[in-house]
């Protein structure tokens, strides 16, 4: 009855119904149906505009079935081609038109291409005035797929370049809260994609790039440039040359004249590419080549720019210079045929310091183009027949008494040896003079380091060289250094350290890592039977050496395995010795026992067993274990030990043994997951009872971060649930009541100052509460353990403890915080992904509903523990969780705690950057809590309150207007501030107030 309605409204609800019945079974209709519906479809075309919308849906339903017959696709688009004007329908409508035309493409492609340009000419028309973005997106795939899958353009080219360049370039600022999110880089690089997809379009696009470069508006520039640039990679010779000189005149404006950084840099990509596009043209017999004429062109407008004594436009043209040469290596020879010799020349005529600086800095930027291309023929390369001047400028500048000329020829001096065959014998050996002087013997540090890694560098190369040549000078200014009686020791000190870090910078080849580990773990044994008063200084430069060739042998397997068993053995064998000696009142070594220096073989340690393979590792792995298990001292380098080594032995003499627990802990909990650790229940168990049992903070932290260490990486099981429920068992009484409380929270708690690199000197009773439960509680969190969430209960408990509380809300730094040595996936630890997520989901909730029922004595406890799981929390989750948590992180400011207000405002200051809308809301009380913490006793609150202060000024104007005279006051104070740090920030954050 709709259907044949005279009403056109009635006849349009009608199709609507047919059309939305026809979306939804589409693939159920049978070819004769699908016939007999487009036929209808088809005549609606001509029917009343009230009713086409409802028709272009039904034929986009239609446009969908597998079941189409030949010559309908063809026969839908003639018809909507013919009867639709399609932009002056609705957006939705028009939309619906490119749908059926991608859909037909799609699935008719022969078909389509069989109606030859009048296609193209038909999707001309449909697009012709389009505004919409959404539209607009759709129809510029539809033009790529015009061109990409060879459609016939005709004599359409122009008109189809015409439809689409009048967008460019794209101007368009998306609404706000913009529901569909198209930005305008959608834009811009979907129209992009069609008008460099046919080199058919140059004719008529280089002109309107051209002309928008010539504009003031810095966005076309940019769009203008980046199209010209991808451009370059499908356009020829033939294309480019009618506009090469006005291209070329363009770039070279721009690069000499911009103020932005951004248009220089799109200049120099399309100089590039043009280049490029040039080098790669195929030439027919009878063509002209450009690529010599464009480059001499280039040449002519920038090299007298080198010779200028203002050396005004030095840099502009230099650096257009290298865009052209950088794009093939014909390009490259050409180039510096011309500019090396001039470099050179000008490098001599030049005597101030800064000038030849600039000077060889370019010819530093020639250099590194040469790399791209590797080893060339010698008659070839410029670069070779310059070889004896080069060497000698970069040389001379070596010597310079200008640090930052010297920086720049250590950079050339990596590059140049960096060059296969460019560099003799006998400069070889130069080189490696010059970079010893600077390494060991030049005052400033900067020069100093980087002659060291160049050295490193350059050694991967020259192993034969360095290790003939450097590492014996080294290794005889290392024992000169000891040795020598004229100087001071500071000087003496600084010459030793310097030769340390040389001999470890230089170990990046494993022939020449066999040469200097000898000789700085010789040094090691020297300085451990000296009597200096700096014996540790000297203990820790060597350790920090040795682990910097850790982490360079990793990648190496033959490095590595060599690194290993080489010094992994003569650490513990000296470590062991030394504490025999101190057990026996030895005096000699006793600075290898201090805690600063067996923190710093850890990382060595660790470092030398993560990469091992599992083959490798089992095998050490036997003899580590059992020397501490068994005391079995047989694979050590010496023998000579004067009593039996039992670290977890009872007895006070044993004390400096039990220390070296942190030496088997760097290396059982790095290594891999798939290694089995022999005997490890047994171990398992004494270190259990060492960290419930020692008196040394040091060495029950090292047992507990063992223990947490193996127990993240055991199997679950039987085995494991015991040895979890044996450590429950030695805590549970002794936190309930009684002296040795604090003890037993050393069980649950590793407080925050013993990650700092596991601490020295004076320690008060909560210093010490540093162990097992608290690691073991991490070790389980990090794998999702289910007794995890048992011990972190426990931990929520003792929060309302007045004695333990304070200490225990530190225990939620160490659950959320990286560790540094032991649990970390560096070290193979179980960490599963997004574990503080998980946390925080189960455990806040706890903390604030214990916040809320606490007396006022342990509120604060609550506060602290929060503000640690917040301010380790990824900042997308946290600004999710913000309304609902910022009157708590309001109430910590206010809390006396030093800590809790620290962690309190690290966590704010970024939520005031991410989340100004919502911290809007608290304006009044932010302002007041951070100008009253500008005046705390402590310094890092100070700062933390000021760069708060700072952070404020990212939320909207209108609400911070009221507050800006109170605060400019209030921030004058802080700029007499006796730190220097703290006035610092006064001065940023009231100058943007």
């Amino acid at each position: 009855f709709c259907l044949e309605n005279t009403d056109p409204r009635v006849r349009g609800r009608g199709i609507q119904l047919l059309s939305q019945v026809l979306l939804q079974c589409y693939s159920l209709l049978q070819e004769k149906e699908v016939l007999h519906l487009v036929l209808f479809y088809e005549s609606r075309l001509q029917d009343h505009h009230l009713v086409i919308p409802s028709v272009l849906q039904g034929l986009r339903a239609l446009s969908m079935c597998e079941v189409l017959s030949p010559g309908l696709a063809v026969s839908v688009l003639k018809a909507i081609f013919q009867e639709v004007h399609v932009q002056s329908l609705l957006q939705l409508d028009r939309h619906t038109v490119y749908s059926i035309i991608t859909n037909f493409m799609t699935t008719r492609e022969e078909e389509l291409k069989g109606l030859g340009a009048d296609f193209t000419f038909g999707f001309i028309q449909v697009m012709d005035g389009e505004k919409d973005p959404r539209n607009l997106l759709v129809a510029f795939q539809i033009v790529r797929d015009l061109i990409a899958k060879d459609y016939a353009l005709g004599p359409f080219v122009e008109e189809l370049f015409e439809v689409t360049s009048c967008y460019f370039p794209v101007d368009f600022t998306p609404p706000p809260n913009d529901p569909h999110g198209i930005q305008r880089e959608d834009l811009i690089l979907s129209l992009r994609a069609v008008l460099a997809s046919t080199p058919q379009f140059a004719e008529f696009l280089l002109p309107l790039l051209i002309e928008k470069l010539d504009s003031e508006l810095q966005s076309a520039k940019l769009d203008s440039l980046q199209t010209l640039t991808a451009c370059c990679a499908i356009y020829g010779q033939k294309e480019l040359q009618e506009f090469l000189p006005s291209l070329w005149s363009s770039l070279r404006r721009e690069v000499f004249q911009t103020a932005s950084e951004k248009i220089e840099t799109e200049c120099l990509a399309a100089l590039h590419a043009l280049s490029a596009c040039l080098s790669c043209s195929v030439l027919s017999s009878d063509s002209e080549d450009l690529l010599d004429s464009f480059l001499s062109s280039i040449l002519q407008d920038c090299r007298h720019h080198l010779c200028e004594p203002d050396m005004k436009l030095v840099w502009p043209s230099a650096k257009l210079l290298q865009a052209a040469a950088g794009a093939s290596l014909r390009t490259y020879h050409c180039i510096t045929r011309s500019v090396l010799p001039l470099l050179l020349e000008q490098y001599t005529k030049h005597t101030q310091s800064s000038q030849r600086r600039t000077i060889l800095e370019m010819l530093l930027g020639f250099l590194e183009l040469q790399q791209k291309w590797g080893h060339v023929e010698e008659d070839e390369s410029t670069l070779l027949s310059l070889q004896a001047p080069v060497c000698s400028v970069v040389f001379s500048a070596l010597t310079d008494p200008s640090v930052q000329l010297q920086l720049v020829g250590i950079k050339a001096l990596t590059v140049l040896g960096s060059l296969q065959g460019f560099l003799s014998s006998s400069d070889l050996e130069l080189v490696v003079d010059h970079l010893i002087r600077l390494a060991l013997h030049e005052e400033d540090s900067q020069s100093s380091e980087a002659a060291m890694e160049a050295a490193g560098s350059l050694a991967l190369t020259y192993p034969k060289v360095f290790s003939g040549r450097m590492v014996p000078r080294l290794e005889e200014e290392l024992q000169s250094g000891r040795a020598g009686k004229g100087e001071s020791y500071h000087n003496r000190h600084s010459l030793q350290q310097r030769c340390l870090q040389a001999l470890a910078a230089v170990s990046t080849h494993t022939s020449i890592v066999r040469e200097t580990v000898p000789v700085l773990l010789q040094h090691l044994q020297k300085v451990q039977k000296g009597t200096e008063a700096r014996n540790t200084q000297d203990m820790l430069s060597v350790c920090q050496s040795l682990h910097r060739v850790a982490l360079q042998c990793q990648q190496d397997a033959e490095g590595c395995w060599y690194f290993h068993q080489t010094v992994v053995p003569c650490l513990l064998a000296m470590a062991v010795q030394a504490a025999m000696e101190e057990s026996t009142h030895t005096p000699l070594g006793k600075a290898l026992l201090e805690e600063e220096v067996l923190a710093a073989m850890i990382p060595v340690v660790s470092a030398a067993t993560t990469h091992l393979s599992p083959e490798l590792a089992a095998q050490s792995v036997s003899h580590v274990v059992s020397l501490f298990l068994d005391g079995e001292l047989s694979f050590l380098p010496q023998n000579s030990f004067p009593c039996s080594f039992q670290p977890f032995g009872d007895g006070e003499c044993l004390e400096a043994q039990r220390r070296l627990v942190a030496l088997l802990m760097a290396f059982v909990c790095s290594l891999p997951r798939d290694v089995a650790i022999p005997q490890q229940e047994w171990l398992l168990r004494e270190l259990l009872a060492l960290s419930c049992s020692c008196n040394c903070p040091f060495t029950a932290t090292a047992a507990a971060k063992c223990f947490a260490g193996l127990v993240n990486k055991h199997p679950a099981g039987q085995q494991l649930d015991e040895i979890l429920q044996l450590a429950v068992n030695r805590m549970e009484p002794s936190l309930a009541e009684g002296p040795c409380r604090t003890q037993a929270l050393t069980l649950l708690l590793w407080v925050r100052p013993a990650l700092d690199d596991w601490g020295t000197g004076a320690r008060g009773p909560s210093l010490a509460l540093t162990v097992l439960p608290a690691q073991v509680t991490k070790a389980l969190v990090l794998r999702y353990h289910p007794l995890s969430s048992c011990l972190t209960d426990k931990l929520l408990d003792l929060l309302g403890d007045t004695e333990l509380g304070p200490a225990a809300a530190d225990g939620f730094s160490l659950l959320m915080a990286e560790s540094p040595d032991v649990l970390h996936k560096g070290c193979h630890a179980d960490v599963r992904i997004m574990f503080r997520q998980r946390f925080f989901t189960d455990n806040v909730p706890k903390l604030v509903q214990g916040f809320h029922g606490a007396g006022p004595d342990v509120k604060a406890n609550y506060l602290k523990g929060l503000s640690h799981v917040l301010n380790h929390l990824p900042k997308p989750v946290l600004v999710t969780e913000l309304p609902t948590l910022l009157s708590l992180l309001l109430e910590a400011l206010s809390c006396s705690d030093r800590v809790v207000q620290l962690s309190t405002l690290s966590c704010l200051h970024p939520l005031l950057l991410e989340a100004p809308q919502i911290m809007s809301l608290h304006v009044d009380t932010l302002v007041t809590k951070f100008l009253n913490l500008t005046s705390s006793p402590t310094m890092a609150v100070r700062i933390a309150a000021l760069r708060c202060a700072h952070a404020l000024t990212s939320l909207p104007i209108t609400v911070l207007l009221p507050y800006k005279g109170r605060v400019i006051r209030a921030l004058a104070k802080p700029l007499d501030d006796k730190k220097r740090l703290v006035r610092k920030e006064a001065v940023a954050a009231r100058g943007e107030w």
